[in-house]
């Protein structure tokens, strides 16, 4: 499988002073993703491993995603603040501070998965990789988690590569 073909990585991230601070981890390297991905207990997707390989977590520049369903942020879309790299040391990582341990144990989120991506709310809705129908070879789904609705769960993308693939400047949207 080749995962992000035609698709350009470099000018995928914001670069800026806050990024680098909050989101940018290590060097990603096999032993760091093995003892990440045991302590999570899941496999990373192919995709999210590829592109943490070429950035290891940040600030998209394009940080809005599409959705069929209102939520508390939009009518018609969710925005995320960054994407966590995989690693432990920085508070915004797979395994650091505000990792899925911490968001499902302070602030109740649902056993779903793996929560890789915040949002503007400042943690009242995120994003996470579902493996409740993960089998096999299968890929867990992105959906996002409204803690404002009762921690509502909204499809988002099949996958994490689509979602990434769907990511659109917010300026394409209205906001509410």
């Amino acid at each position: 499988m080749i995962v992000f073909e035609d698709f350009d990585l470099s000018g995928f991230w914001s670069g800026d002073a806050y990024e680098r601070k909050n989101y940018i981890s290590r060097k990603l390297d096999e032993s760091l993703l093995r003892s990440v991905e045991q302590e999570l207990g899941v496999k990373l997707p192919e995709s999210y491993v590829e592109m943490m390989k070429v950035q290891n977590g940040g600030t998209p520049s394009k940080n809005s995603h599409p959705t069929n369903t209102p939520t508390s942020w939009a009518k018609d879309h969710i925005a995320i603040s960054g994407i966590y790299g995989i690693d432990r040391k920085l508070d915004c990582s797979l395994c650091g501070y505000f990792s899925t341990k911490f968001w499902m144990g302070e602030w109740g989120y649902p056993h779903i998965g793996v929560y890789f991506a915040d949002c503007p709310s400042a943690g009242h809705d995120m994003l996470c990789l579902d493996y409740r129908n993960a089998s096999g070879n299968s890929q867990p789904t992105v959906v996002h988690v409204d803690q404002e609705n009762d921690y509502r769960i909204t499809f988002i993308a099949p996958d994490f590569e689509s979602f990434i693939r769907g990511l659109k400047d917010e300026n394409e949207f209205e906001l509410d």
